[in-house]
């Protein structure tokens, strides 16, 4: 069969996975007896629980007489890593942008990547039977993009004729004009397999070459380099030359897979161009390359946007460490944080000062708390301190990294966003009217402005909010400023906490905590209505009296408590404080524990 490899690639949120699902579903690869879940490329229970693509996925359908690899790419800016490496395993890409929103940052970040490797892109206006839809409008905001980043990526040959299609991937159809009835995807399946998207690209010469661009694992056969033969065969059982950063080692290739459906399928032989699922190796990294014995050449490694954000990572050391976790010491953290570098090129983890200690690297605080998340499900405890991004010195000018951030509001709330933007620093470039009343409001700002805002964002827009950010590089410090306005509560004394205490406790600022938790000295129970620390005592029992008369004792009725989240924690925090995680529990405590070492007084 003929093959074509494809990428879908988008903004977060606007419709790649449920496209993938009517693709699968109407080019009739699945037999009538499989069952297909919503969004099925979101396997993993992070990505079910939160609705988004983390990792890059792999599919295959056929249609007609060509086979075509589907990839389902991250949409969140967070995860572009993920977007680079698919990128180099593919010929086209298919773009999709939501037919209200338009394109986005992370549309422009996509789409950059994709123009830089020259690849071919088709256009899909998804989610076209949206009330407030805005069609021809997406269609000039799109022609825009791809000319300026044409003129910006100094790209003078590219072909910028883009075949258009108007799409609902909800409702299973696809065309070429808005004036065509609206029957099924088949035009798009049609399209995929066009001449418009070329058949796999390959390498001149001789010998096998593989570029691995991602990592699997199977129960029965073991550790799996996944990626694109660019050049020659491999044979199953045949021995080849895996060459890393720093040495090479032959093995015997004891399973080659193809992807197939949802599923994958073992061959003897996989020509160029094909996506292969290679077995045999022990130890294997992404950016490595797989080459025949007599010919060892290697291919380019991997190279991905720097990370902008740190995070440091230590063992729990709290009073309550150990009572929920299973894996407690340095060693094994220090093991899971290797894993994750390994299957996220984007990451990077160093050891501290402290041997407790560890420094995490990445592209966003979403990226890092998913990454929090994972660990905690096996069963670790630990301890994460505020995210900061990554200072450099450049011309001898100390500089931050910088984000265009796009933020879709009502328009009663662009003032509240506005006033809150520019006291973390934010300049705004463009404010432009989306419909009767919403508004579409551009920023440039520190990278660390941002972090914290996201959850009083949802909160300033009633929910209604949308914003969305991208790296534009690193440019001088803008000057210090708070993490968040407001200080902390602090427990002063371990025990249980009681409604009473809390109750008293009410018009002190809002609460983290529920009665009958226990807590400890030094941990945060809520958020102060000042600016400074308060110290209170949040186990305090009402002492009995001999008083018995009506009305003496008020009913105690305490306002619902959110349960607390790795993300809202990471971002709430202030420097001198750590988010204490373990499987059940996420705690947020001072890094000084005894209130006569603290001051309250925050700086």
């Amino acid at each position: 069969m003929k093959l074509k490899n494809i990428a879908i690639v988008a903004h977060v949120d606007h419709g790649k996975t449920t496209l993938v699902d009517g693709l699968l579903k109407q080019s009739e690869t699945l037999s009538e007896r499989e069952e297909i879940s919503e969004r099925v490329m979101d396997s993993g229970d992070i990505e079910k629980e939160r609705g988004i693509t983390i990792t890059a996925k792999n599919c295959a359908l056929r249609w007609k007489d060509h086979k075509i690899n589907l990839l389902d790419t991250p949409g969140h800016a967070d995860f572009g890593g993920e977007v680079e490496r698919s990128l180099m395993m593919v010929d086209g890409v298919c773009l999709l942008v939501d037919a209200a929103e338009g394109p986005l940052p992370q549309t422009r970040f996509v789409l950059s990547k994709a123009l830089e490797r020259r690849i071919k892109i088709g256009v899909v206006i998804n989610k076209i039977d949206r009330p407030d839809e805005r069609i021809e409008e997406v269609k000039a905001e799109i022609d825009d993009l791809f000319l300026d980043l044409a003129t910006l990526l100094e790209i003078e040959d590219y072909d910028l004729d883009i075949p258009i299609f108007y799409a609902s991937a909800k409702e299973g159809y696809a065309k070429t004009d808005l004036e065509h009835a609206n029957e099924n995807l088949h035009p798009l399946l049609d399209f995929m397999i066009s001449d418009f998207f070329p058949e796999p690209i390959v390498n001149e010469g001789e010998g096998l070459q593989i570029l691995v661009t991602n990592l699997g694992y199977s129960s029965y056969l073991g550790q799996q380099a996944i990626g694109r033969i660019q050049r020659g065969q491999i044979h199953k059982n045949q021995t080849y030359t895996l060459i890393g950063k720093e040495k090479e080692k032959n093995f015997k290739a004891s399973s080659i897979q193809i992807y197939d459906a949802l599923g994958t399928h073992e061959i003897d032989t996989a020509e160029a161009g094909e996506i292969v699922l290679i077995t045999g190796m022990d130890e294997v990294k992404i950016g490595d390359s797989i080459c025949d014995r007599e010919f060892n050449d290697p291919l380019p490694r991997i190279e991905v946007d720097p990370p902008t954000v740190s995070v440091t990572v230590s063992v729990n050391t709290s009073p309550l460490s150990g009572r929920e976790g299973e894996y407690l010491t340095s060693r094994k953290l220090e093991e899971m944080l290797e894993e994750a570098c390994k299957i996220n090129v984007s990451l990077q983890y160093t050891p501290g000062d402290d041997p407790k200690e560890f420094s995490l690297k990445g592209r966003g605080e979403l990226q890092l708390a998913i990454v929090f998340e994972e660990i905690r499900r096996r069963g670790f405890e630990l301890m994460v301190a505020r995210p900061q991004v990554l200072i450099q010195e450049i011309d001898g000018v100390q500089s931050e990294p910088y984000e265009s951030v796009v933020i879709d509001v009502p328009s009663d709330c662009v003032g509240t966003v506005t006033e809150t933007l520019s006291k973390r620093k934010g300049h705004m470039q463009s404010l432009n009217p989306l419909g009767d009343d919403r508004n579409r409001v551009e920023f440039e700002m520190p990278s660390r402005g941002l972090i914290g805002y996201r959850s009083q964002f949802l909160t300033d827009t009633r929910g209604e909010g949308i914003m969305s950010s991208r790296f534009i590089g690193y440019r001088p410090y803008a000057g210090d400023m708070l993490s968040r306005q407001n200080g902390s509560l602090i427990s002063d004394r371990n025990g249980k906490a009681t409604p009473y205490a809390l109750f008293n406790l009410l018009s002190s600022g809002k609460q983290f905590i529920t009665p009958g938790e226990t807590v400890y000295e030094g941990q945060v129970i809520g958020e102060h209505v000042r600016t400074n620390e308060l110290n209170v005592n949040c186990v305090r029992e009402k002492h009995l009296s001999s008083m018995r008369t009506a009305g003496k004792d008020e009913n105690i009725i305490l306002p619902p408590v959110q349960a607390m989240s790795i993300d809202f924690a990471m971002n709430w925090i202030d420097n001198d404080e750590w988010v204490e995680i373990t499987p059940k529990t996420v705690r947020i405590r001072k890094k000084v524990l005894e209130k006569n070492k603290r001051s309250t007084i925050r700086k």
